[in-house]
């Protein structure tokens, strides 16, 4: 069975192990998720059954919203609360101190990455090397602010909301935050991700998968059964010739398709509706 839908996952589990849960209920033993979040974590996962794990690639996933709140003197090395060692009291700070802290993150940024993620070292993560006690130097990766704003304060807990391109980590942000405010540690007491992209919860409800692509829509305009049986496609057939990747209707199926160097390839065959 072919569905496309956006589960919401609780925090306390990981991306895994509630793909697990998903894959009984449905009674769906292929599935797969884009974007993993890890057990802290809660919100959209966006979910693939059948043929449709193959197409995470090409849907609309960017941006990602999240909310967040941080816990102004707390300390962990993993960013959150799973590792607390100590908690700093700190006197309360102005609003205007912390409103104005949380907005300049809008914009490119360059950073570390934590490193209790899930980042590859010599083909290990990075995870993985911190929970054994071993040295982790991560190099430093850029990340997109879209917006970001504070949506509540109450002292040390900062709540806020931030709109990010794909890979960015919002522990990460929170600790920038701290820094800027003059505090030295800071962690996450809670996150939770909004949406991605297009994709917000709305009760696991099947989704329409060809409103779903982030590529452009292309006509065929050969012979119909040629793009049904998957043969061989020949550019001037192709109402759009420029080089790119599409996708083509076939009533109750779609194929992807890319042109490059006047040759047109298949992506993906056939994939049922």
């Amino acid at each position: 069975m072919n569905r496309l839908f956006v589960a919401y996952k609780p925090s306390g589990i990981g991306s895994n192990k509630y793909l697990y849960t998903l894959k009984k209920r449905y009674n769906n033993k292929k599935a797969g998720f884009a974007g993993t979040l890890d057990p802290f974590a809660k919100g959209v996962l966006l979910v693939g059954f059948g043929s449709y794990t193959k197409l995470f690639r090409f849907l609309n996933k960017t941006p990602k919203r999240y909310k967040a709140t941080l816990w102004l003197g707390a300390k962990s090395d993993t960013l959150d609360t799973e590792m607390i060692e100590e908690v700093a009291i700190l006197d309360e700070f102005s609003p205007q101190v912390i409103e104005k802290a949380v907005g300049s993150l809008q914009g490119d940024l360059e950073y570390e990455p934590p490193i209790f993620s899930a980042k590859r070292i010599n083909g290990q993560r990075a995870y993985d090397l911190a929970r054994a006690g071993k040295e982790v130097v991560l190099n430093k990766i850029h990340s997109t602010v879209y917006d970001i704003k504070l949506l509540h304060y109450s002292h040390p807990f900062v709540t806020f909301e931030a709109t990010v391109s794909e890979g960015t980590y919002i522990r990460s942000l929170g600790k920038m935050i701290a820094h800027k405010i003059g505090v030295a540690h800071g962690s996450l007491s809670m996150l939770e991700r909004l949406n991605e992209g297009q994709f917000t919860y709305e009760g696991e409800k099947a989704l329409n998968i060809k409103e779903s692509l982030n590529i452009a829509q292309n006509y065929y305009l050969g012979e119909r059964d040629n793009v049904k049986y998957g043969r061989v496609l020949t550019l001037k057939d192709l109402k759009l010739q420029e080089e790119g990747t599409y996708w083509l209707d076939n009533d109750d199926a779609i194929s992807i398709i890319t042109i490059k160097n006047g040759k047109v390839k298949y992506e993906l065959g056939r994939i049922k509706c």
